[in-house]
């Protein structure tokens, strides 16, 4: 056994030795990954296979996938999931809807596929199936995924705010989280900018890629970002002309349900006693008004929770959407939408408005307070912004700032179970970082709002987390 020597502490130039030497943590380089030049093709195999929502989720099912255009027609098999491999015995076959996208002449789409879309009808509520896709002869693997109750029963389901950069680099780990912390979720909302450029192939493909089987077996429920609209050519770019992604409606099967000229961008659907509202806040925001109070106004179910991409309350930079808020946030007031999910602003924030901001100002036991909507602000991707600095000082008069984070990669899970809502926020690492409550008490009028953000850790800002830029420079 080697004797313990004594300890002397470094000297401050040893230590400044060792930070600036080459290969210290902090110092490595971070060059971005170099793709195949083929990577992004399609071929005569499935791929990108993606479980959307364009139905009634307790008797419906949308798949979609993508080939080359050498496959003319796919097919698509299904079978109540059964332990016994030879389920597939008692599958049925249909047959799908095939288009043709032919991007040759937008930049950085470039490419020629076909994509396959088949909406399975007259499933079994509250069953677990089995389905794959192919051609009949080129296959999938087979996938599994438990349609909805047709009546309100517990469940729960994820929500992320923008991937859009260093997708397969970063995001990958946070729906892999996402996915290990609930894998009873029965769908994920992405609350805008999946991408960073709408039309870019590469991006497309990291996120199918990141995502991978997942997108499979969690239905996903896309909303359109800013991020998702940008020009076709050079020239439109110039004349600051932009369009929706060319790949959104090929690839994704969604409902049509939405005002006119929103197909696909602006829809609902409802989920065992949940009403669903996915707005699409970068076009005709006027134009989705009488649909959206329409929508609340004749709501059967006992929760609402709506998403979309820029906030009500920004968070970041000077950012303000001003317009949206006088536009929409008085029908959440009307008709008590409980829980808004958003996008945009690379941080994180969550606030009540409501009955909440003038309790919290007599000194109410905010343990046990009245709320109107609560408003969250997420990030899923590696891109992060500095949080306002007044906070939401601005917004004081109509909300309250209770959680917010800069630097950090967040999912949220959230449970719903009759009349209580619960609510968790955590880290691409699996920590706890936000908790609530909200308890209905009736139909209509506040919840009762219990606050469970003590049971997380403490609040992460840029100058105590690992620094977001590069140090050296």
């Amino acid at each position: 056994m080697y004797p313990l020597l004594p300890f002397r502490p470094l000297s401050a130039a040893l230590l400044l030795l060792l930070t600036l030497a080459p290969g210290f943590a902090q110092q490595n380089p971070h060059p971005d990954p170099v793709f195949p030049a083929k990577w992004t093709w399609p071929s005569s195999l499935p791929d990108r296979v993606i479980l959307t929502f364009a139905g009634d989720p307790a008797t419906q099912q949308s798949v979609t996938w993508r080939t080359d255009s050498t496959v003319s027609q796919g097919v698509a098999e299904i079978a109540i999931a059964d332990a016994a491999p030879r389920f597939w015995r008692n599958a049925r076959r249909l047959t799908s809807k095939t288009e043709r996208l032919d991007a040759g002449g937008v930049k950085g789409a470039e490419v020629v596929a076909h994509y396959h879309s088949v909406t399975f009808t007259g499933l079994q509520p509250d069953t677990l199936y089995a389905y794959r896709v192919g051609d009949g002869s080129h296959w999938s693997e087979w996938f599994q995924f438990r349609t909805a109750s047709r009546n309100p029963a517990p469940f729960s389901f994820l929500y992320v705010g923008d991937a859009q950069n260093y997708i397969l680099e970063l995001w990958s780990r946070l729906i892999r989280a996402g996915f290990s912390k609930a894998p009873d979720a029965r769908f994920i909302i992405h609350a805008g900018d999946l991408v960073s450029d709408a039309h870019s192939e590469r991006q497309w493909h990291e996120w199918f890629t990141a995502g991978g089987w997942i997108h499979g077996m969690l239905p996903s429920v896309p909303i359109p970002g800013n991020h998702e609209y940008h020009a076709y050519t050079p020239a439109e770019a110039e004349q600051k002309v932009s369009h929706l992604s060319v790949q959104w409606r090929p690839q994704f099967t969604l409902p049509e349900n939405g005002p006119a000229g929103q197909e696909e961008t602006a829809y609902f659907f409802d989920y065992q006693g949940v009403r669903f509202i996915a707005l699409n806040s970068n076009r005709m925001r006027t134009e989705q008004v009488a649909w959206l109070d329409s929508l609340l106004a004749n709501n059967p179910n006992q929760w609402t929770v709506a998403s979309f991409h820029h906030p009500i309350f920004s968070t970041a930079g000077e950012r303000d959407n001003k317009e949206l808020r006088e536009q929409w946030k008085p029908l959440f007031d009307k008709y008590g939408v409980d829980l808004v999910l958003q996008g945009h602003d690379h941080s994180y924030a969550r606030g009540h408005s409501g009955p909440v901001a003038a309790n919290a100002l007599k000194g109410v036991n905010a343990r046990d307070v009245q709320t109107g909507t609560v408003y969250v602000v997420s990030v899923s991707g590696g891109k992060m912004y500095t949080f306002k600095k007044d906070l939401w000082n601005q917004y004081q008069d109509q909300t309250k700032l209770d959680r917010k984070a800069e630097n950090t990669q967040l999912f949220q899970v959230i449970h719903v179970d009759g009349n209580r809502l619960r609510y968790q926020a955590f880290t691409a690492t699996g920590v706890l970082y936000d908790a609530f409550d909200l308890i209905k008490k009736g139909k209509k009028g506040p919840n009762r709002f219990v606050e469970r953000g003590g049971e997380a850790v403490a609040e992460r800002r840029h100058d105590n987390t690992i620094p977001y830029e590069n140090p050296a420079k």
